[in-house]
């Protein structure tokens, strides 16, 4: 289904279909192309509104009767790591980060390869080969960056591709050695990215999406303070927050109306 105002870019809507985090729900997205001379500003500005980036293609969840995944972002001026966190920097000191240009090479496939065989055999991606791996790296209008960690030996042990936004940095996806669960890498990739943000005078790093109710994605409130954009608004995680926990169909607004607030850029 296709939904435009005047001098807007145009936005669907996906079929529904099975929800990857909440069993017996259904998901829906609305998304938009991301290409053109402006693809970087209205990458900034829609990331700023809760959109996620997947290749050319800028997408949010707009279910019609789940409200339970919500945008996150880390904010980083106030972050303070907790004894656990403090603990995940120590045992990855060894660890050295290059950032590259969005380029696959066959040893970040391998790793990736035995990341999904390991973690999401089942998943959406488990069946992804060289070819379809080097779009999902390569095939970027905006800044982007590949950030690669190897340990003392010169092997890769994690990557993440990673957009450079205009008010921080969007995790878009991230991979590690599975067998290096002391390591516990996924945790250290955010913290680093902290870092990273932190280095660059970037008030933001963008996790993607938190999902209500998940326990795949119970982790990213560890990491305080968590912002959520919820309600047209970014506001601190709170579990005790009325807004965050309406599933209320009438809490949300058809999808043309969603496509008219959507804010662009200034040209």
């Amino acid at each position: 289904m296709r939904h435009l105002t005047q001098n807007m870019p145009q936005f669907y809507v996906t079929a529904p279909q099975p929800c990857p985090y909440l069993p017996g729900r259904v998901e829906r997205k609305l998304f938009t192309a991301l290409q053109g001379a402006d693809a970087q500003s209205f990458n900034d500005a829609l990331s700023r509104q809760g959109f996620r980036r997947s290749q050319n293609v800028l997408y949010r969840p707009s279910c019609a009767d789940c409200n339970a995944c919500l945008s996150a972002r880390i904010r980083v001026a106030d972050f303070k790591p907790t004894r656990s966190q403090r603990r995940v920097m120590k045992r990855n000191e060894d660890l050295s980060r290059s950032g590259t240009s969005p380029w696959a090479t066959e040893e970040q496939y391998d790793l990736f390869r035995r990341y999904l065989d390991d973690r999401h055999a089942d998943g959406g991606m488990a069946d992804m080969d060289m070819f379809e791996f080097a779009a999902m790296i390569e095939e970027t209008p905006v800044r982007s960056r590949v950030v690669e960690y190897t340990d003392q030996t010169g092997r890769l042990t994690a990557t993440c591709l990673t957009d450079v936004l205009e008010d921080g940095v969007s995790m878009v996806y991230s991979f590690f050695e599975p067998d290096a669960a002391r390591r516990s890498l996924g945790s250290y990739l955010i913290l680093d990215h902290i870092r990273i943000a932190r280095e660059a005078g970037l008030p933001y790093v963008y996790l993607g999406y938190w999902v209500r109710g998940s326990e795949k994605m119970d982790y990213k409130a560890k990491f305080k303070p968590l912002e959520v954009y919820a309600g047209g608004a970014w506001r601190d995680l709170d579990s005790d927050d009325p807004t965050a926990a309406r599933d209320h169909p009438l809490d949300r607004d058809p999808i043309q109306d969603q496509v008219a607030a959507i804010v662009l850029p200034e040209h």
